[in-house]
């Protein structure tokens, strides 16, 4: 089996975020950077599908050089080779034309991401990438199982969970819990500097230009009212917060 995983690199949650040049580009200086929490969940039940059905994994990563440390993490954690498109993902249209583009190329029998990026959490390459490719894409899975060339799944719908098979070749976006994080060990760190890291170039142009990043607006004030004033409450909720 041929398993694609798509990973993103993104800054940690706990950066502090700010922008340059006239708030039109993200300000990378001091932030660290690491694998998409979503797409960990991808990469660990790839390398358990590989573990016990056999094949091949493989990471790609849509990103500029400075995302290799990221990569090189999943490798060690058990994917077998690398690929890095050459280019700043700034659209969702952008990002899965070069994935489609790869993965056409390819013929994977399973490609696998996260069910968002939390960077910008549009939560529709994995769709787009399915549209591309002409195969069923479906998300946010929850469980995966592989029984010969179908694929037994539970995904997560509104009000509740939804037990669906596919024939493959699919398209998933993953969430907790189909696999357990993995963390590299000190044999897996040595040899995934030895594992093959393919770049190429993309594929056409990404016209989207960045007008303006903004933050969210501070929070405000906190009111403490005491439990027996409930008129005083009632009061500030229609005059202040508007909410009654």
């Amino acid at each position: 089996m041929k398993i694609l995983v798509c990973v993103t690199s993104v800054p940690d949650t706990t950066a502090k975020i700010s922008f340059t040049d006239g708030d039109t580009k993200f300000n990378k200086a001091g932030v660290t950077y690491i694998t998409g929490p979503y797409d960990d969940y991808a990469l660990s039940r790839a390398v358990e599908l590989k573990e016990k059905l056999g094949g091949t994994v493989t990471v790609l990563n849509v990103g500029e050089a400075d995302s290799e440390q990221v990569i090189r993490k999943c490798l060690a954690i058990g994917a077998d080779d690398a690929i890095r498109v050459n280019c700043e993902p700034k659209d969702s249209y952008f990002t899965a034309t070069q994935i489609a583009t790869i993965a056409a190329q390819e013929n994977y029998d399973l490609i696998l991401m996260g069910r968002e990026s939390i960077d910008f959490n549009s939560g529709v390459v994995h769709g787009l990438v399915g549209e591309m490719l002409g195969i069923p894409s479906l998300s946010p899975v929850m469980k995966l199982e592989i029984d010969g060339t179908t694929a037994k799944m539970t995904r997560e719908i509104e009000g509740g969970k939804e037990d669906i098979e596919a024939s493959l070749p699919l398209v998933l976006g993953c969430q907790e819990p189909i696999a357990e994080w993995k963390i590299p060990n000190m044999r897996g760190i040595m040899t995934a500097r030895t594992k093959p890291l393919k770049v190429v170039e993309p594929v056409g142009e990404d016209l989207t230009v960045t007008e303006k990043f903004t933050l969210p607006a501070p929070k405000g004030a906190c009111k403490m009212i005491a439990a027996e004033n409930a008129e005083e409450l009632i009061a500030l909720l229609r005059t202040e917060a508007k909410v009654l």
